[in-house]
């Protein structure tokens, strides 16, 4: 292969990049395992043949689609025995993103993770980076048919968890900045004017970082879990924090005595925030890191 042909390769993978990287990301849930997949994709391109390949991209997807329900295999053997709840891994997305195309929230992630391996990727090549019904059955090694139907039953699931598309995250900035700092002091009553009656609280520490084994239901329930967290750090807010968006969420990036990094995103409806992702598992957010300094 001559240097020409090894760059025109590159090239066409570095064009693909950002809608696959979306489509892996989409898929696993984890910025990191989607970097790995895309390794992976890389060298796998780099042996191709090269002359026969029509489209690049197309053929990309395919190869990263494989890897990740490969991935997905192992996943979801390792999600059976993951410790409490289990919430994708964050992505800033205030900044120039290669996810900033399509929706990356986490409801919809937390939608996606519910359906089957195949039916992930059928819904999300089909109605997320609109393939042809016969482009996902090659991804697939399935018929078209059988792809018309996982996305079918995928689109149904989808549409039966996942809530209608929250505010605008800028016009949540204030909003969010104040649930952060009212959170950290313990002023319930400015909380119980901000949160919801239904209000829910997910929140994520692997085993890892102390995190509720269960989500917490309604607006007292929440009130009484952040009173009793604002007085185990003596009701102050962190040194070290900044206000930034991810997911598609108003979000705040903390990092606590205990020396945890924490990403909290909050799903505001109508003025309230109606559900608050905390993200506390170091494996999930160490990536981040970086945008505190």
């Amino acid at each position: 292969m001559t240097a020409q042909t090894k760059d025109t390769g590159t090239d066409a993978f570095l064009t693909a990049r950002p809608r696959l990287f979306a489509a892996a990301y989409r898929m696993l849930g984890s910025v990191t395992d989607a970097e790995d997949i895309l390794q992976d994709a890389y060298l796998r391109w780099q042996s191709a043949p090269k002359g026969e390949v029509l489209d690049a991209t197309g053929y990309l997807m395919r190869i990263t689609t494989r890897l990740c329900l490969d991935q997905l295999k192992s996943a979801r053997v390792r999600r059976e025995t993951y410790p409490g709840e289990w919430l994708p891994e964050p992505v800033l997305t205030d900044e120039t993103t290669e996810l900033l195309d399509h929706d990356v929230s986490v409801a919809l992630l937390l939608a996606l993770d519910a359906l089957s391996p195949l039916e992930r990727a059928a819904f999300l090549l089909h109605d997320i980076f609109d393939s042809s019904y016969n482009d996902v059955a090659s991804a697939l090694n399935r018929t078209p048919e059988a792809c018309r139907q996982l996305a079918t039953r995928a689109r149904r699931k989808v549409q039966a968890r996942r809530p209608d598309a929250p505010s605008n995250p800028d016009q949540g900035a204030a909003l969010t900045e104040a649930f952060f700092r009212a959170s950290k002091t313990g002023d319930t009553a400015a909380l119980t004017q901000l949160l919801t009656k239904d209000v829910q609280l997910i929140s994520d520490g692997g085993g890892k970082a102390m995190a509720a084994l269960n989500p917490i239901y309604g607006r007292d329930k929440v009130l009484r879990l952040l009173a009793g967290l604002a007085r185990k750090s003596d009701q102050t807010v962190p040194e070290k924090w900044r206000a930034c968006q991810l997911n598609g969420l108003p979000a705040v990036l903390s990092r606590g005595e205990d020396g945890i990094l924490q990403a909290t995103s909050l799903d505001i409806r109508d003025g309230r925030i109606a559900c608050i992702y905390v993200t506390r598992n170091p494996d999930k957010t160490g990536h981040l890191a970086s945008v505190l300094g």
